[in-house]
C-alpha cells in the first residue's frame, strides 16, 4: 500500500482529531488557520487515503467489569491454518486485538475478561478448542500503563 505524503497542515490536523476525535472542524480551522471548507477537503483526503480508518469512543473496561487484560501468545501446528485460526478467534468476543507476529508463536491476541475463571474458561473452551492451536501463553497485564495513537510528529 502507496504511504500518503502529508504536510504540516495535515499532521497539525490529524494532531488535533487523535487528541480529540469530536473537535468541531471549525474549530481545528481556526487553529490551522485555513477556511473550514479547506479542513473538510483535507480530511476527507486523508479519509479516502486510508490514513483515518474512522473515529471511535473509548470506553474503559475496568469501568465495565473486565478487570483481567491478558495477552496470549498463541502457536499453530500448522502457519497455513494461520487464516483459518484468525476467523475462528473473530468470534470470540472476549477477543479485542489479533496480530500475526514473529519469533515465539505464530499469533498475539489481546483480550477482555471479568475475571481469572473467565479467562481460563476463555482459554480452554474457546482458544484451545480452535483446530490447528497448539499451545497458549498467556501473560496478564497488571496495569496498562500508557496507551496512543502513532505519533505524527515523527512523520515527514
Amino acid at each position: 500500500m502507496p504511504k500518503t505524503n502529508l504536510d504540516a497542515i495535515d499532521r497539525k490536523i490529524l494532531k488535533y482529531l487523535i487528541r480529540n476525535a469530536r473537535m468541531p472542524f471549525l474549530e481545528i480551522a481556526r487553529e490551522c488557520g485555513i477556511s473550514g471548507a479547506a479542513i473538510h477537503q483535507r480530511i476527507r483526503k486523508l479519509d479516502e487515503a486510508g490514513v483515518i480508518l474512522g473515529s471511535r469512543l473509548i470506553v474503559d473496561p475496568k469501568m465495565m467489569g473486565f478487570d483481567i487484560c491478558a495477552h496470549i501468545n498463541i502457536t499453530l501446528t500448522n502457519p497455513q491454518l494461520l487464516h483459518e485460526t484468525v476467523e475462528h478467534l473473530k468470534e470470540i468476543p472476549e477477543v479485542v486485538e489479533c496480530h500475526i507476529i514473529t519469533g515465539k508463536g505464530n499469533i498475539l491476541v489481546k483480550l477482555y475478561c471479568v475475571d481469572n475463571e473467565h479467562l481460563m474458561r476463555t482459554i480452554f473452551d474457546r482458544i484451545l478448542r480452535i483446530p490447528g492451536v497448539s499451545a497458549t501463553e498467556t501473560n496478564i497485564s497488571l496495569l496498562e500503563a500508557f496507551s496512543r495513537q502513532v505519533n505524527v510528529d515523527f512523520i515527514e
